[in-house]
């Protein structure tokens, strides 16, 4: 018994070892203070995980925007990631390396190809997704080394999640400078960001070479960056997958209408002032949130982060005047989840019905439904418009007339491969997770399309890191050119380069815009739904 509590005592030290067995330990100086991280020799990387970017959101500091971070004397060892935002399990196919969960979690990570003379290089900084109530940045398939090795810093962030980052209540409306309450997970990406702004010269990254990405809630916060008058000069490019803050997803309510959701919560919980909810320990908090089954709380138009919609900002022009990328996928969430049962004609015309009562025989038409594999195609291009892509669409659509940059438009159509464990299955946050009755379960044995959040690893160039699915040649070649894609883009703001197909611009007045297919054989093509998204905007103009 006593050998194996040794062994036990010593494993994270064994691990530790092994992980680090070819890297020496370098410093790089920050305008707070010394980190030391890991330069691999086998890699050429260097790396800096869990560098605090903001106070510990505890305590007092609990619901308030992130606070600058004091100097520290001496030297502070940066070489495990740091705890990942509180969160439960509301996607069991995320696979996190962090150390642990907690408040304490302003935390972000850098890969950096840079030599001791290297200076200038540009920079990613990348948004984990999870629809703001989980994720975190030390995602294997977020891991920046691929992206490194192109060329530039890479850099993932941290952000507070669910009731600890996105909680709104009267209360701390007014103990705020700014008399504004919600947003704290914008606001510590914001942080991030100004981190970066300050010390990226330090890893041999430009300032003024910043492109943000993410996917999902990650996307949707790289569109909310980009509105933001606090950011939008940070920052030189954005792309953007599957996501964007306008109705139907994720977008922000007023702040009263925050506040009231706040402040029932609260009183719901058993708690009628702000003092009283400080006081809580995280357990507390943690539970409370979990008892009350939210999935999560909406960002707010608080007139300090967000001034107005993102549709007003963008149509007036004040958004980041810079060059977009972004794109959806094929198949983004099942049909099963518009018909909520067979896919069957009467069934799918009496959802269509009740989705669109006044305007249901267009939306037949632009959604067909002839045959029983039609109305699976239709009912997954309904259930993924209405989810997430219409949203996308429409931050393409109002970047490209109100602006004089550069918007790159994909459609990710690549088809996964099968598991290599026939006991997995596919989760809903493109991991996988164990095949039960719980589990997600895919509608037919032929899928329609590529599905949400299944382009991450391609284009991040990490498939050797996401080992569920049996990749063939085929899939590194379609990781290889998205990956390239990318990286053109964030080193020039323009995707083309050497042996990829041409990927053109959108012309701002033009109806059939052209858009990137990637798949196996990528190819630029012009844009054949475009009708879909006209009338879902009409349909949600008028709501």
């Amino acid at each position: 018994m006593r050998t194996i509590l040794s062994f036990l005592l010593i494993l994270p030290m064994i691990m530790t070892f092994a992980q680090d067995k070819n890297a020496f330990p370098v410093q790089t100086k920050t305008v707070h203070g010394i980190i030391e991280g890991n330069y691999n020799t086998h890699s050429g990387i260097q790396t800096y995980f869990g560098v605090p970017f903001a106070k510990p959101p505890i305590g007092e500091l609990r619901w308030k925007a992130p606070q600058p971070l004091d100097d520290w004397e001496g030297v502070k060892e940066t070489k495990t990631f740091g705890p990942r935002p509180m969160q439960t399990m509301v996607f069991g196919d995320m696979k996190s390396r962090s150390n642990g969960v907690s408040e304490d979690c302003l935390y972000l990570n850098v890969w950096t190809p840079a030599t001791r003379n290297t200076k200038d290089l540009p920079v990613l900084v990348y948004f984990f997704g999870g629809g703001n109530v989980a994720g975190d940045a030390s995602e294997y398939r977020y891991d920046g080394e691929s992206m490194a090795k192109k060329g530039m810093v890479v850099v993932t962030t941290n952000y507070r999640l669910n009731i600890f980052g996105f909680f709104a209540h009267p209360e701390l409306s007014a103990e705020a400078p700014y008399k504004a309450s919600g947003n704290y997970g914008l606001l510590d990406q914001h942080a991030a960001l100004k981190w970066v702004r300050d010390n990226i010269a330090a890893f041999g990254g430009d300032p003024k070479k910043v492109t943000i990405a993410g996917e999902s809630a990650g996307s949707i916060g790289v569109s909310q960056q980009m509105a933001s008058p606090l950011s939008k000069d940070l920052i030189a490019g954005a792309i953007g997958e599957s996501g964007a803050s306008i109705k139907p997803t994720m977008a922000p309510i007023p702040l009263k209408e925050a506040e009231k959701i706040g402040l029932e919560f609260a009183k719901n919980a058993g708690y009628t002032s702000l003092a009283e909810l400080r006081k809580l320990s995280t357990r507390e908090v943690y539970e409370i949130y979990n008892e009350s089954q939210r999935f999560g709380f909406p960002a707010v138009i608080d007139g300090y982060f967000l001034p107005k919609t993102l549709p007003e900002i963008f149509e007036a022009k004040e958004q980041a005047q810079i060059p977009l990328l972004l794109g959806w996928n094929s198949a983004e969430i099942p049909g099963m989840a518009f018909t909520q049962g067979p896919y069957s004609k009467e069934n799918y015309e009496a959802k269509v019905k009740e989705a669109f009562p006044k305007t249901y025989k267009e939306a037949l038409e632009l959604y067909p439904y002839g045959s029983e594999r039609e109305i699976e195609i239709s009912a997954t291009a309904l259930a993924s418009d209405r989810f997430i892509a219409y949203s996308t669409w429409k931050w393409f659509d109002l970047h490209r007339k109100n602006s004089a940059q550069p918007v790159y438009r994909y459609l990710y159509s690549k088809l996964r491969p099968p598991l290599r464990d026939n006991t997995l299955t596919s989760g809903l946050a493109g991991g996988t997770v164990k095949k039960d009755a719980d589990a997600p379960q895919a509608p037919t044995p032929q899928p329609v399309g590529a599905p949400h959040a299944c382009e991450i690893e391609y284009c991040m160039g990490n498939l050797h890191l996401v080992d569920d699915y049996a990749w063939t040649s085929e899939d590194y070649k379609v990781s290889q050119d998205m990956q390239n894609y990318f990286a053109n883009f964030i080193k020039t703001g323009n995707p083309n380069g050497t042996d990829l197909p041409e990927w053109n611009p959108a012309q701002a007045k033009d109806d059939s815009p052209s858009v990137m297919i990637i798949d196996v054989e990528s190819k630029e093509s012009k844009a054949v739904d475009d009708a879909r998204y006209r009338f879902l905007d009409k349909f949600y103009l008028e709501k």
